[in-house]
């Protein structure tokens, strides 16, 4: 059997070690040796914010992380970052990425996805777009609103001192007088409202008198209200088409008879229309008128009362007398 000494066995311990601390600061600088991976460049202006192991999302997707980041040249126009993808996706050569740093302090690059045929290959460089800090972002939100607050607050200084210019010691016042009055009123509404005394707080303890009694009689006026609902209900339950039908029909009729009258037709219309009889039935009227005054005045003649009496010899009285009654 092979003895190993201890030496053996010190070296391949400080080997296993080596090799599983460069594993664990590669996985923690977002790298894994075990995972096959595309490395890609982007050039930025200025990468503030952005740091190894930061994310490489494309749609909201992480892809990769952040491998590198180093100057392009000494005088430092540029920054470019090495990042390596961690998945098989196809980027089109047209597309672009950008910096984007959210509100928890937190930094990744996000890659927008071109149109192009072309796809980017291993060692390629992606065209990278600057984009504004949150705070910029903010300020630039923010300027015009401080812009338009500044203007506001010198239009408004410069009518303050317009109207302080205007305003003569008389004007002042007036003005202090019409203050003074608006204290008198305050004063004297406060009086009208003031509960018990006042006359506006007496009208709204009226009122609430009266709403008090509306609800207490609520059920009498909801009896009311059933019983004008229940007589709407008779009116519009009853046959109006049938009485109004009759009173029609009726109407018809008394057409028909004045139509009648006005032809001389029965006896009413012969009364109204000939004439010949208007004339006989007058001059009955007229002789039973003279006999009637005549029989007055000397009734002895058709009837003997008295035994001892003589006859009335006197001729028949032929016209009617004077009306002696009072007109």
């Amino acid at each position: 059997m092979i003895k190993i000494s201890n030496e053996t066995k010190v070296g391949a311990l400080t080997a296993i070690s080596i090799t599983l601390l460069i594993l664990g600061f590669n996985f923690l600088k977002g790298k894994n040796v075990f995972q096959k991976k595309a490395t890609m460049f982007v050039t930025f202006n200025k990468v503030e914010g952005l740091n190894i192991a930061d994310a490489i999302k494309i749609n909201g997707l992480r892809v990769g992380s952040v491998e590198g980041l180093e100057e392009k040249d000494p005088d430092l126009t540029s920054v470019v970052v090495a990042f390596h993808l961690t998945r098989a996706i196809n980027i089109p050569s047209d597309s672009y990425g950008k910096i984007v740093a959210t509100p928890l302090g937190t930094t990744a690059i996000v890659i927008t996805l071109g149109n192009s045929k072309s796809y980017l290959q291993n060692g390629d460089t992606l065209n990278g777009v600057t984009t504004k800090g949150l705070m910029e972002d903010i300020k630039e939100t923010l300027a015009p609103t401080v812009d338009n607050v500044n203007r506001t607050l010198l239009s408004l200084d410069s009518a303050i001192r317009k109207i302080g210019s205007v305003f003569d010691q008389n004007a002042k016042q007036d003005i202090g007088q019409i203050l003074n009055e608006l204290a008198i009123t305050t004063h004297q509404l406060n009086k009208m409202l003031q509960p018990g005394k006042g006359s506006l707080a007496t009208t709204v303890e009226h009122i609430s008198s009266f709403t008090g009694n509306l609800k207490a009689n609520n059920d009498s006026i909801t009896s009311i209200v059933n019983n004008l609902a229940k007589v709407s209900g008779n009116l519009s339950q009853a046959d109006l088409a049938k009485t109004i039908q009759s009173l029609e029909s009726a109407t018809t009729s008394l057409n028909q008879i004045l139509e009648g009258v006005k032809e001389g037709k029965g006896t009413l219309g012969k009364l109204t229309s000939d004439e010949q009889l208007y004339k006989n039935l007058n001059s009955t009227a007229n002789s039973l008128n003279i006999l009637l005054q005549d029989f007055r005045m000397h009734p002895k003649r058709y009837v003997q009362l008295s035994v001892f009496g003589k006859k009335d010899k006197s001729g028949p009285l032929m016209a009617p007398l004077a009306d002696s009654l009072p007109k």
